[in-house]
């Protein structure tokens, strides 16, 4: 077996970075195992590949947070990982992002554990938050 990799930041950068999501209610993944007991489950769940990236801070996790907010159609289930931090974790959530490159941050809606809508990085980096949560208000009307 090998090793598991080390994560790239020191705890105490990423905390405020996971609270973001989780104090609004994200169930935030670890393991290989708790994504797939999360992803697997019945529904629609929006899931967020964290990142400790400027875009990010300015644009994804505020634009989440905001298109939950603004948004009446809400997900069943909401879930995280962070890239860089638990590797193996972000690469078994990545693995049900089928067709995409590993991206971080990104955006993805699930039904019944398949991808039915994703925003990648390039669709996040450079873009104002109100513009990522309009994306996903109309992807959470649509799927949810």
């Amino acid at each position: 077996m090998l090793p598991q990799a080390k994560p790239l930041y020191p705890e105490e950068f990423i905390a405020p970075m996971r609270a973001e999501l989780t104090q609004i209610g994200f169930t935030e993944m670890k393991t290989p195992e708790q994504v797939d007991a999360q992803l697997k489950q019945t529904g629609t769940t929006l899931l967020v590949v964290n990142s400790m990236c400027g875009c990010a801070a300015r644009m994804a996790r505020p634009g989440v947070k905001q298109a939950l907010a603004e948004s009446p159609a809400k997900p069943t289930h909401l879930a995280t990982v962070f890239a860089g931090q638990e590797r193996e974790a972000t690469d078994k959530a990545r693995g049900y992002l089928t067709g995409y490159p590993p991206s971080s941050p990104s955006i993805a809606l699930l039904r019944d554990g398949q991808l039915v809508w994703m925003l990648e990085r390039w669709q996040i980096e450079g873009r104002p938050a109100g513009d990522i949560a309009a994306d996903l208000v109309d992807a959470l009307k649509q799927h949810c």
